[in-house]
């Protein structure tokens, strides 16, 4: 029998016969092992432990704890709510497709006749745990594609048949645990009973393929683990979650609202809502004059020739809306670069003009589909801190350094722990295979110099240049995309931008695409969610309220309350006759940071009586105190 050598992680190399399996490793290295084995890395690939090693090959058995474990434990527990879904519903549902997702997994089901419901996930998790005692094999077979579509369709699993006609490949892989199967690539766990801990969370609507055009599946999604203490962990935080929801947040803080009769994904902003938006684009335009930023604004609707010339109209358009003037084309901007070009050719540049910071608290529109909206978080009408920095080659590094520079300090202003990501060219792109080398090591080399830890994302750039990513992290310690910086060789060179330089010759600027806090929409949800709406003092849009005990104290009550504003505090007055308890109450549901109570003693005295939104009372002051207190701690954080 011909012997093959398997090398492991360790360097050590071990002879075996051909045809034996990564299990067979395991147990030759201990039956500890072998138990916890759940697949293999074979030469880097991740194939199920019963995988024959036919050649010479590296290989790394992955357990639960190892990288890719924890996913595959999840896909694994999609085919368990698969199985339990058929065992519990028959034909009357349809199988789709069930993949992991971050924390968990979830699996699309078609189904005319039934309608899934949160008070069906008990029934379900309990065929789930049925199952999963039964210890089945999890069986991974090949067969050609057209006994797949044959025995598919005789189940009625008409998507399963579509996926493997699409595929258009002679075999498919399969897997079976006990009566079910499923095609699928695979790996998956050895059996069903490794899956220990798992709970459905929710049931939503998807469009089949995520296209409108298509039939409307039920999803469900779930969470599983291999430990029970880490699910109850993930659980409390998904509860934590659901009570930070920007939308039940901003409905009951009366931030915004959506209206059907406005249209979907367009954000109506009230009082409230609109001032604590102003206070950040305020934010916003002082802290980019300070770094040297010209402040710009272009138009709404440009020429459709001028989203040609880009790229845009070839490559972005399913996300424009176009429109007609005089029977001209026109597209609604879905980005602000191109009106920032045109500033850049208004006149002649010189080597000594450059670097050159456009920004614009620009408002575009993109045509999301409508399966995606999701609050503040995805919509289609937004508002971005834009800017476009026009440089020479030689200064691109010490540009980008300086906007990760800038990104570092807002993170920390609203208390955001980060991660970054350098993502490289698309398939889908425009411009040179040197441009995009060139612009792809600027950013690597600015990443590297900045000693940040950062991950490689391939293939995910924007179709004009590379980009670095920049990821927050929350108080639930959740990611948000938000900053970004690309650098662009491409649409410089579409719209012949040039400058002078010191040879007297010309040459072609790059342009630096880069957004701060990104969308102002988005931003603001993640910071209903981060701060579970008790936004710091200088965010706060009322960060106080005058509260009278009786009606004796009205008058008194008003004048503070005018004191204050005339000093530029944000500042509610309460005069209605309720109890002191009721309007106390109230205010903290309202989050608002300070409530100043005015009593008899407090008329007398000429102070105010400040109470913490947390409950605790502050020392009787003067209005002319409170004045400086509320503004010293707003410049602690800003």
């Amino acid at each position: 029998m011909s012997m093959v050598h398997i090398e492991l992680p360790d360097g050590s190399v071990k002879e075996l016969d051909q045809g034996s399996t990564p299990l067979d490793v395991a147990r030759g290295i201990g039956e500890g092992l072998a138990r916890q084995a759940v697949a293999a890395k074979i030469n880097g690939e991740l194939r199920d432990l019963t995988t024959p090693l036919e050649n010479d090959a590296k290989l790394e058995i992955v357990t639960l704890k190892s990288q890719g474990g924890l996913e595959l434990y999840r896909h694994s527990a999609a085919h368990l709510m698969a199985h339990a879904v058929k065992s519990l519903f028959g034909k009357e549902v349809q199988v789709t497709i069930g993949p992991a997702i971050d924390n968990g997994f979830y699996y699309d089901f078609y189904s005319e006749e039934h309608a899934f419901s949160p008070e069906e996930f008990e029934t379900i998790e309990a065929k789930m745990s049925e199952l999963a005692k039964a210890d089945l094999p999890i069986v991974r077979e090949e067969v050609s594609a057209t006994e797949a579509v044959e025995m598919f369709r005789g189940m009625g699993e008409e998507y399963k048949v579509e996926l493997i006609e699409d595929l258009g490949a002679e075999t498919v892989t399969l897997y079976r645990q006990g009566d079910f199967v499923d095609l699928c690539r695979g790996p998956h766990l050895p059996s069903t009973g490794f899956l220990k801990a798992f709970k459905l969370t929710s049931v939503a609507g998807a469009y089949w393929r995520g296209d409108e055009k298509n039939a409307m599946l039920q999803r469900i999604y779930a969470t599983a683990f291999p430990d029970k203490k880490e699910m109850k962990k993930h659980l409390a935080r998904l509860e934590e979650a659901r009570k930070r929801d920007h939308r039940k947040l901003g409905r009951e803080l009366d931030l915004f609202s959506f209206s059907e009769e406005a249209g979907a994904g367009l954000v109506i902003w009230h009082p409230k809502g609109a001032l604590l938006r102003t206070i950040i684009e305020d934010f916003e335009r002082k802290e980019h004059l300070k770094r040297g930023y010209d402040i710009v604004m272009g138009p709404q609707i440009l020429r459709t020739d001028l989203w040609k010339t880009s790229g845009h109209y070839e490559n972005y358009r399913d996300n424009m809306y176009f429109t007609e003037v005089d029977e001209q084309g026109y597209g609604i901007k879905p980005m602000n670069c191109l009106a920032h070009m045109l500033i850049y050719k208004s006149k002649l540049r010189s080597y000594r003009d450059l670097p050159l910071r456009y920004f614009e608290l620009g408002t575009v529109h993109r045509h999301e589909k409508s399966g995606v909206l999701h609050g503040l978080l995805r919509v289609r009408g937004f508002t971005q801190d834009d800017a476009h920095i026009l440089c020479r080659p030689d200064q691109i590094d010490s540009e980008v350094k300086g906007v990760m520079r800038f990104v570092q300090e807002v993170a920390g202003i609203f208390g955001f722990e980060y991660n970054m990501e350098l993502s490289t060219r698309p398939e889908k792109s425009i411009g040179s295979d040197e441009d995009w080398e060139r612009a792809t090591s600027a950013l690597k080399s600015a990443l590297d110099d900045s000693g940040q830890p950062y991950e490689v994302n391939e293939g995910d750039g924007a179709f004009y240049g590379p980009k670095i990513d920049v990821k927050l992290k929350d108080a639930l310690d959740r990611e948000w995309q938000c900053a970004t910086i690309q650098c662009d060789f491409t649409l410089p060179e579409r719209f012949e931008l040039n400058y002078i330089g010191q040879d007297g010759e010309k040459h072609r600027p790059v342009m630096l695409h880069r957004v701060i806090v990104g969308s102002i929409e988005r931003f603001i949800g993640v910071l209903i969610e981060h701060y579970a709406g008790n936004f710091p003092l200088w965010l706060s849009p009322v960060q106080a309220t005058v509260l009278n005990v009786t009606d004796n104290q009205a008058d008194y009550a008003r004048k503070v309350h005018d004191q204050l504003r005339a000093a530029g505090l944000r500042v509610e007055l309460d005069l209605r006759n309720e109890k002191l308890g009721f309007k106390i109450r109230e205010a903290q549901v309202n989050k608002i940071p300070y409530m100043l109570v005015i009593g008899d003693r407090e008329v007398e005295n000429g102070t105010v009586a400040p109470r913490f939104r947390k409950g605790n009372n502050l020392d009787p002051m003067t209005v002319d105190e409170f004045i400086r207190f509320v503004q010293d701690e707003c410049r602690q954080y800003h």
